[in-house]
């Protein structure tokens, strides 16, 4: 929790600095300098976002990367009104001047409205009517094209930095502007560092098998170049593909298990990219940036004889197998799996494995359709509902809508522990 908070004290410390740079030499208009100053706070939010867009793994680890992703988002959606501020209430030297801040208003903008929409949850996974418009459109509007529309945020924050250089009576202060381009410069290094030198150091592997575990479903596992070190039950990596005839982009997958030379992933095909997987053949160059996760963390926050209720949807099953691997033998778990055919619970044979050499501790229930409130209310025991951790996993409308049945049942909301990477 208190790295959490100091994580989310960075949206008033991060500017900070400038704005006191700012004001201790900008005193020739003084009924403008608050919303210069706002102004001021929206481009460093800007800059913020991007320094957390890349993902920082030394981050996560402390705070998990829901955590960053959601800040990302906020920033985005508290910069509107004090650039609004700022904008209607402020004056520029020249039309010049003037056109390029608008110019970064109005595309920082529309960025943000088509994000909130297509690359974020907060409205889609809640809004039935929604999800169905956004599913329409994504068939023109696909993952790969919105990744680079949201790029378009790079494009705002330069014509802002643009903006104030043109600015005579800010840019003539050289302190402030050191600081500034300081800011600036160090930002654009580390997101370029991340996106082209980085890599280099990433674990490496290549695809011993891509095998189908049903029609809309894979398993592909990576033999690694070198063993994942820091690899923990429950994680996931972003995987990038190379010369495989698909986008190079990065995309998060969870592991199956909790072994750290192979890594296997179990692969849902419901995009424009996880839809072309079944054409990674063995042998494929694979890059995994990684890993990430909380989970495995979360468990060992709770005391050993807690037990431990995982409740996976579908292919959200994948990272409570590798918890199920890694703590079936020694603390008491509870895994309940629900499948929309039974041709769909490919890993049933997997799971009786761990039953038979769990000594007892291991339960599992698999269930056609989602659980409802009164399946988990006769599936969980009174033990389970007033002491165990739950972790749920699967489509992010389902993860809300489980959360709120299990809360109905006298789970308290502490207890519950979801990882969806939405902004």
């Amino acid at each position: 929790m208190a790295k959490a908070l100091l994580l989310w004290a960075l949206i008033v410390v991060f500017p900070l600095p400038l704005v006191a740079a700012l004001n201790a030499q900008l005193t020739d208009v003084a009924d403008m300098r608050l919303y210069i100053s706002l102004g001021l706070v929206v481009y460093c939010w800007w800059l913020l976002a991007i320094l957390l867009s890349v993902r920082p793994s030394w981050l996560e680890r402390g705070v998990g990367l829901q955590q960053i992703y959601a800040l990302h988002g906020l920033l985005g959606v508290l910069a509107v009104v004090p650039a609004y501020l700022h904008r209607e209430n402020t004056f520029a030297p020249s039309a010049w001047s003037r056109d390029v801040g608008d110019w970064a208003f109005w595309a920082a903008l529309a960025v943000l409205c088509y994000s909130i929409l297509f690359m974020s949850g907060w409205l889609t996974d809640r809004s039935p009517g929604l999800m169905k418009v956004k599913s329409r459109l994504e068939t023109v509007f696909r993952h790969q094209l919105s990744k680079w529309i949201h790029r378009l945020n790079l494009v705002a924050v330069l014509l802002i930095c643009l903006h104030v250089h043109l600015i005579d009576r800010v840019s003539r202060h050289f302190a402030f502007m050191a600081l500034f381009d300081l800011y600036t410069v160090t930002v654009f290094g580390i997101y370029a560092w991340k996106k082209w030198a980085a890599p280099d150091g990433y674990l490496t592997g290549t695809v011993h098998d891509n095998v189908a575990l049903n029609e809309a479903t894979r398993r592909l596992s990576v033999t690694l170049d070198r063993t994942a070190k820091d690899s923990r039950p429950g994680d996931f990596y972003f995987l990038r593909f190379e010369r495989a005839g698909i986008s190079g982009e990065w995309h998060p997958f969870s592991a199956t298990d909790d072994r750290r030379d192979v890594l296997t992933f179990t692969i849902r095909q419901t995009g424009d990219f996880t839809g072309k997987i079944g054409g990674v053949t063995p042998g494929t160059p694979v890059r995994l940036e990684g890993p990430f996760g909380q989970f495995d963390q979360t468990v060992q926050e709770h005391t050993a004889d807690a037990p431990l209720v995982l409740l996976g949807m579908g292919a959200g099953v994948a990272p409570l197998l590798s918890l199920t691997s890694a703590h079936h033998a020694k603390r008491r778990v509870h895994l309940l799996w629900s499948v929309r055919r039974p041709r769909d619970a490919y890993y049933r044979t997997l799971l009786e494995e761990y039953e038979n050499r769990s000594g007892g501790r291991l339960t599992v229930t698999t269930q056609i359709g989602r659980f409802s409130e009164d399946d988990l209310a006769k599936a969980l025991s009174r033990e389970e509902v007033e002491r165990a951790a739950f972790f749920v996993v699967g489509p992010n409308p389902a993860v809300l809508s489980t959360q709120r049945t299990l809360r109905r049942i006298g789970v308290s909301r502490r207890r519950i522990h979801h990882e969806r990477l939405t902004m």
